[in-house]
């Protein structure tokens, strides 16, 4: 029905199809919830240099950035701050799908946020967070946990044009 939000048998028919709704999950049946699709964490970078939004996407320059390792246990010790957050999965979104994604309950509980952006209708690429750690003490965070979740709302009509900006195909 347009307009609705999915539900979990609808995503994983999407997902199964072809062009997949989704591409590089690791366990379809753990990240597919009722109402969504959990997003995990493929790599975390730290910023080190600033970025700038203009008046015309010519002045757009993104912050600069250097990825961090995870340590031999497969976690990384996050101080308080933000990070860039690339997910393992890359979405491919047909014309009459967007998506937005929302915080685990369990990060927001130990004081740590990710915001992101709307998923236009059309967009292709493995997309990038902002992750916050807001607790004093730090957080330490797991390569491949599950950090969002993503929901996806059909369109009333299709797009007459998807998505078309700089991020298309990001990451891939």
């Amino acid at each position: 029905m347009a307009g609705s939000c999915l539900d979990s048998a609808t995503i994983r028919h999407l997902v199964l199809a072809h062009p997949p709704l989704l591409e590089g999950y690791l366990s379809l049946d753990e990240q597919l919830q009722p109402n969504g699709f959990d997003l995990t964490v493929g790599q975390v970078a730290a910023f080190t240099a600033p970025g700038q939004i203009g008046a015309e996407n010519a002045q757009r320059r993104l912050a600069g950035t250097t990825p961090l390792s995870f340590s031999s246990d497969g976690f990384l010790d996050l101080s308080p701050g933000p990070y860039l957050l690339t997910f393992n999965e890359a979405v491919g979104l047909p014309r009459d799908l967007m998506a937005v994604a929302k915080p685990r309950s369990s990060l927001l509980r130990s004081g740590v946020a990710v915001h992101n952006a709307v998923w236009d209708a059309g967009y292709h690429g493995r997309s990038q967070a902002l992750l916050v750690v807001y607790h004093p003490l730090g957080f330490r965070l797991a390569r491949n946990a599950r950090v969002v979740q993503m929901v996806f709302f059909r369109l009333e009509r299709e797009a007459e044009r998807g998505y078309q900006g700089q991020f298309q195909r990001e990451n891939l």
